[in-house]
Formats: C-alpha cells, sequence, structure tokens
C-alpha cells in the first residue's frame, strides 16, 4: 500500500515539474545563460521549503513514516568537495538538459532521449559506488 502512496506522490510531482516547466530543456537553458529568473525562482522557493522542513522537523521532533527519528548528522565543511561535486553535477545538468528528478518526468512524457541520460546516471552512480574509497571527500 505504501508503494502505491509514493508511486501517486511521485506522479503528481512528475506533473508538478512538466507544467511548472522545470524540465524543460529551454528553461535549464535560460537559467544557465543567466536569461531569466524562472528555474532560480522555483529552485529558490524548494531550498526555503526544504529550511522551512526540517526546521519543523527538529523543532516538533516529528518522525518517519516507519515511526523513526529523523537525525540529522552533521557533514564536514571541505569546500573543496562542494565545489568539485557542483561543477560535476553542473556541467552534467547542463549537458544532459535535466538532473535527476526530471530525468524520469520527461521519461514519462514521452521523451525517449532520456533513456541515455537516465542510463547514464545510472552507470556514473555506480562507477562512483567502485571509487569513492579513493576520491577525497
Amino acid at each position: 500500500m505504501r508503494s502505491l502512496v509514493y508511486l501517486l506522490i511521485g506522479i503528481f510531482f512528475g506533473i508538478i515539474l512538466f507544467k511548472s516547466e522545470a524540465a524543460s530543456w529551454f528553461r535549464i537553458y535560460e537559467m544557465f545563460r543567466f536569461d531569466a529568473f524562472h528555474m532560480y525562482g522555483i529552485i529558490g522557493s524548494t531550498v526555503v521549503l526544504g529550511i522551512l522542513g526540517i526546521h519543523l522537523i527538529k523543532r516538533f521532533n516529528i518522525r518517519s513514516f516507519y515511526g523513526d527519528q529523523i537525525v540529522f548528522r552533521p557533514k564536514e565543511k571541505k569546500v573543496k568537495r562542494y565545489i568539485f561535486g557542483g561543477i560535476l553535477f553542473g556541467l552534467g545538468w547542463a549537458l544532459a538538459g535535466a538532473c535527476p528528478g526530471p530525468i524520469f518526468t520527461l521519461l514519462g512524457a514521452g521523451f525517449l532521449p532520456m533513456i541515455v541520460v537516465l542510463a547514464s546516471a545510472v552507470l556514473g552512480t555506480y562507477v562512483y559506488g567502485l571509487l569513492k574509497d579513493r576520491l577525497p571527500h
């Protein structure tokens, strides 16, 4: 039953991404050229909602759907990891025209070339898993 709820939430999220044009290659292209505020507005509002959500989880000790306590562990503040990770993520996003969420949205909308993007993302994740112990985190 939970899987059905998660599937419906994912479908709803995909519809919102598609209708708001957050999955549009043209909108992503505009963002990387600093031509329009559209994507920055979407990303900024999600950052604000995420901060608010984390604050509420911490303040009211909200538990997960499974009843487990949600724990936030501080991460190491190494600037190098964020710069290199951000550059790689941004390059992949700019080249593919989609970050991970919209890949599935665009596939669902019938853009079949996104199969190559999805396969590349899965392959990149697999390669990272193989190399993560040798990388400087």
